[in-house]
């Protein structure tokens, strides 16, 4: 007898759609049935003819714990990571307190989130100019890659210049790890951002022409010919621009790895919403023009990214709107850069891409899964729905329509980009290893139900 048997639904891989029930016994996947096969379960889930996913991963989120809860906690962003269909969560290292820059803090970490994550997660080794000599450690506890950044950043840590990244990339690549930027290129963005200042354009489109398409490009290019250089395997992290991915492509199909991801509100949002609505829009890079929205999506049907990410990036309302750690905010380049989207990437991505675009089901979770669990290292684990593989599953309604609300968010802050947006085809119900921890908007499973997850290879 299985343990559950999820019946009625139209699975979705990265190859195919197709009819049967997935049949689940002690946490994983133990076969697929064809329609109509008659079997045993403990529980049965009818899927009633929706699409049934592989449980998404979301390649990119800062849950800010431990150190800067007020900001996100773990129980309230993997529990709306759940509900939003985000299977495992790849958690960042540097907004912590202390930033994960050393296999002692990635064991403190653990012991202090694992008691209160609703879905599986995966972390980050942090990447500074500091702990290059602690990268090994951090890869033998588990890490699935290193995040730095090229570009500005906060004054907590350090990004990377050139040189710095090379020698990183050198160590990393002999033990066989992943090095993940921010690329946005220093030397551009701060020259703009003075020449705003400079001639008093501290508005929104001051913002935007301070972070120019170019300035990705000059980084993202730099990390690839790098990469290229010391053979290390690359991520490029949050792709605005459809240029960039180009770039990219252009090396995977030279036979490097590099991966790279988007995130939902770069195959959404455009730049007019910065201009129209300031604040909560503001993210680096910067939401870009619609036609670049439009072309971005090219790189998600032919399988150039691993990740449709929400760079879940949490916030006060203070810090978009009056102060941050008590220092009052004058100008837009003060504002808190980042959007909250944990809860809602998924269904994003379903409606802009599935439903307004006619984008293949099979391109999503071959973004959202497959390719994202292959780039660090879990997948025969997680990204699939073949024997073997965990059961974790997400059940969408593509003919169900939703309305974004602010108290529908199960943030520590209740504010999002993404509130107001209506659409259709929404995750109703979510399946970690045969545990169902949401459904319908409500998680239905208890905290601590989350496992950390390391790499296999």
């Amino acid at each position: 007898m299985y343990d559950l048997l999820v019946k009625n639904g139209k699975i979705v891989t990265a190859e195919r759609v197709y009819e049967g029930t997935v049949a689940v016994k002690d946490g994983r996947i133990a076969a697929i049935l064809a329609p109509g096969v008659d079997a045993q379960a403990q529980k049965t889930v009818d899927a009633d003819g929706k699409y049934v996913f592989p449980g998404a991963i979301d390649t990119h989120a800062h849950l800010n714990d431990p150190g800067y809860e007020w900001r996100e906690d773990y129980a309230h962003g993997t529990a709306a990571a759940a509900v939003g269909g985000y299977t495992t969560i790849i958690d960042m290292p540097l907004q912590n307190e202390p930033a994960m820059t050393n296999a002692e803090l990635f064991d403190r970490k653990h012991e202090i989130v694992g008691p209160n994550a609703y879905v599986d997660y995966c972390f980050w080794g942090g990447l500074i100019p500091d702990n290059l000599g602690d990268l090994k450690g951090l890869h033998d506890k588990g890490c699935v890659a290193f995040k730095s950044f090229i570009g500005p950043v906060s004054p907590d840590y350090s990004s990377l210049n050139y040189g710095q990244a090379y020698e990183a990339m050198q160590i990393i690549k002999e033990f066989g790890g992943r090095a993940g930027f921010h690329c946005e290129d220093f030397s551009t963005i701060k020259w703009q951002e003075q020449r705003m200042m400079r001639e008093g354009r501290l508005d929104w489109q001051g913002f935007l022409d301070s972070r120019p398409v170019i300035a990705e490009m000059l980084a993202t290019v730099d990390i690839i010919e790098i990469a290229k250089a010391t053979g290390c395997k690359a991520h490029i992290c949050h792709v605005s621009s459809p240029d960039v991915a180009q770039k990219i492509k252009e090396a995977q199909q030279e036979g490097y790895d590099i991966t790279a991801e988007t995130c939902a509100h770069y195959l959404s949002l455009t730049d007019q919403d910065v201009i129209k609505n300031g604040p909560l829009f503001k993210c680096a890079p910067p939401l870009r023009s619609q036609e670049e929205v439009d072309r971005l999506w090219s790189y998600v049907e032919d399988g150039t990214f691993s990740g449709i990410a929400s760079d879940h990036s949490p916030c006060s309302y203070d810090e978009k709107y009056n102060e941050i750690l008590g220092k009052k905010i004058t100008n837009v380049f003060e504002v808190w850069g980042g959007i909250s989207g944990i809860q809602n990437s998924f269904q994003i991505a379903f409606y802009e891409g599935c439903v307004k675009r006619n984008v293949c089901p099979t391109a999503i979770a071959r973004a959202t899964a497959k390719n994202p669990a292959k780039a660090f290292g879990i997948y025969g684990k997680k990204g699939d729905i073949q024997p073997g593989f965990d059961a974790d599953l997400l059940i969408v309604d593509p003919e169900k329509e939703w309305e974004i609300t602010e108290d529908s968010l199960l943030y520590v802050n209740k504010i999002s980009a993404f509130v107001g947006m209506k659409g259709k085809g929404l995750p109703v119900c979510t399946i970690i290893r045969g545990h169902i921890v949401a459904e319908d908007g409500k998680i239905t499973a208890e905290k601590g139900v989350g496992e950390l997850v390391r790499r296999l290879d």
